[in-house]
């Protein structure tokens, strides 16, 4: 708690990967793993300070988070404290299918999807199996194949809300209102009706 939100005088919101940077630094936090990208929220609309909520990997007796709970560290010149937090106190993001609301040990699907283009196979098998990343001459132009060792360069909409961004993205607004569960349903039943609106149309125009 107490984590300027703000990086810089540039406005620039502090993200995933610089609060990473900040444990990796400190020594309270050496024998601490992360079980996923922390999450950041702002405290109020016009504040400059944020909370961020971590998941670490721990034992039955909670050895690893007594260690850091209640513990004091400076990021620059502000004391930040740490805090206990209710056991997952937000809405889970499936690490198969990606989809919010269970775990990948729940999940129907029980195989891995490709977080970039939903594909049957890992996220990091992407260029290797994707169809974008293989060559193709028929196309005017001709598409080249990503080499080997390349990122993907091809966009992609999210899986959760079709923004421009990948499904775990903290762009992403399934993240912003991960502890929001009540969101959460509103805007899956949105979904559901939209894609039965979508069956039904696709069966009338059949029928047409």
């Amino acid at each position: 708690m107490g984590i300027p939100y703000f990086v810089d005088k540039s406005n620039t919101c502090i993200s995933s990967e610089d609060i990473e940077h900040i444990l990796k630094n400190n020594h309270i936090f050496n024998d601490i793993i992360l079980m996923s990208k922390p999450c950041i929220i702002k405290v109020s609309p016009k504040s400059d300070m944020a909370i961020v909520w971590i998941d670490i990997w721990d034992i039955q007796n909670s050895n690893n988070a007594k260690k850091i709970i209640n513990r004091c560290f400076n990021v620059k010149s502000v004391i930040v404290i740490v805090r206990g937090a209710n056991m997952n106190p937000g809405v889970p993001q499936c690490k198969n299918c990606w989809k919010w609301g269970h775990l990948a040990g729940v999940c129907h699907i029980q195989r891995f999807k490709c977080i970039k283009c939903n594909g049957p196979y890992m996220t990091e098998h992407h260029c290797k199996f994707a169809w974008c990343c293989k060559a193709n001459t028929k196309l005017n132009p001709s598409r080249l194949k990503t080499k080997k060792g390349d990122p993907c360069s091809h966009m992609f909409k999210c899986l959760n809300c079709k923004g421009s961004h990948l499904a775990n993205s903290i762009e992403c607004p399934f993240w912003k209102y991960c502890f929001n569960k009540e969101w959460y349903s509103k805007e899956y039943a949105k979904l559901q009706k939209a894609r039965r609106n979508s069956i039904c149309l696709s069966v009338n125009k059949a029928d047409l």
